[in-house]
């Protein structure tokens, strides 16, 4: 993969927002190609999916996906909300993330969402939910803290 330009990324960014389709900022990011990561807007939401892949598992014996996994997906999900609700000039950076397992995640189509919680012109505070089948049996829970300036 070639170096983008954060010009370059930002202009991707703002295009990919006014035709509501985030596949060309997700391909160039190899990591979210990695995990196969889809976004599904709908007209007052964003929810990113992790599809099932034996990939991800880490415990064999329930079957469980890995706690890695989990978290890195819950990151990527705090990611995409703020790329897609706030004037981005540059990739935000994650500070900090506190992951919250709530139970085990089976290895299954899994959904996140993001909220900011407290956006601020230098640093965005958010709380991140993953879910499988039932929204109101949430898997995971993360709190972050972004550099979004």
């Amino acid at each position: 993969m070639s170096e983008m330009s954060a010009e370059d990324f930002v202009a991707l960014i703002e295009k990919s927002k006014e035709d509501r389709d985030w596949r060309p900022v997700f391909d160039t990011i190899p990591y979210f190609s990695y995990l196969g990561l889809r976004l599904e807007p709908t007209d007052d939401r964003l929810v990113c999916v992790l599809p099932a892949d034996g990939k991800f598992i880490g415990n064999p014996t329930l079957p469980a996906l890995h706690g890695g996994v989990v978290g890195a997906f819950l990151e990527s999900t705090a990611l995409v909300h703020l790329l897609a609700t706030q004037e981005v000039t540059r990739l935000p950076k994650i500070i900090n993330i506190t992951v919250e397992y709530l139970r085990s995640a089976k290895p299954i189509e899994t959904y996140a969402e993001a909220v900011i919680t407290k956006p601020g012109r230098r640093v965005a505070n958010m709380r991140i939910e993953a879910w499988q089948k039932d929204r109101n049996k949430p898997v995971a829970a993360a709190h972050a803290n972004f550099l979004v300036s």
